[in-house]
This record gives C-alpha cells, structure tokens and sequence, in this order.
C-alpha cells in the first residue's frame, strides 16, 4: 500500500508543476518550488498522519517528480506523458534511489531518467515501433 501511495504522490508532484508551469504561466521553479514547500511543510506540521517512512519519503518524492513537470509542454506534449513520467519516477527512485547517492542530485538524475524514457516511449508510440529498413 505504501508504494502505491508513493506512486500516486509521484504522479501528483509532476502534474501539479507541468499544469502550473505550463497552462497557469508561473515560472518552471516556481511550479516546481510552491507545491513542493506545501507539501514538505504539511508533513511537518503534522508528523502523526501517516507512518513515519511516509512522512519521510512523500515530501521527498514530490519534490523529485516536481522536477519532471517542469518539462516543457514542447517537449511532453501531453499529460499521460507527464503521468507516466512521473509513476516512473517514483519506481525508479523507491527501487535505485540510494544507488544514485554521490552523484550531486539523485532526485534530478532521476527525473532526468524518467523523462528521457517517457520521451523515448512516446516516439517510439509515435513511430509505432522500428520499421524496417528497405533493402
């Protein structure tokens, strides 16, 4: 159950910042920035909602899957890519997180990762696949 929290709050981190960012004109850091503190602070203010891993890792993971939504509606044109970006986050981060420690911003790193691959699914969606070549 708890995973399935994470996820959700994954996906709810990144969509809130691409609607913010993209269809409500703040600034990308500001999209990403103002959910984010409200979030943190709410499970700061009250510690005793929810298990103390949750309390731990929901704050952590919308901070990162905030970080996916401020990719460019150019970029991930439509918001199942951005839902999709942001689930993967939040499997990438809750099963390899610690793996990116020491690399200067593993929750960037990952959002970098889950972007680069909902973009590479959805031209791979666009293409429908590897075509064969002519001979």
């Amino acid at each position: 159950m708890e995973v399935i929290i994470l996820i959700l709050t994954g996906i709810l981190g990144s969509l809130t910042t691409y609607v913010l960012h993209n269809y409500l004109g703040q600034s990308d850091v500001r999209a990403s920035a103002l959910p984010s503190l409200i979030v943190a602070l709410f499970f700061f203010i009250f510690p005793e909602i929810t298990s103390s891993f949750l309390q731990h890792k929901i704050p952590i993971i919308f901070i990162g899957a905030s970080f996916v939504g401020m990719v460019s509606n150019k970029v991930l044109h439509h918001w199942l890519y951005i839902i999709l970006a942001g689930a993967i986050f939040s499997i990438i981060y809750i099963n390899l997180g610690s793996f990116f420690k020491g690399f200067g911003g593993s929750l960037g790193n990952v959002a970098c990762i889950s972007v680069i691959t909902t973009l590479g699914l959805a031209t791979l969606k666009k293409h429908k696949g590897i075509k064969k070549r002519k001979k």
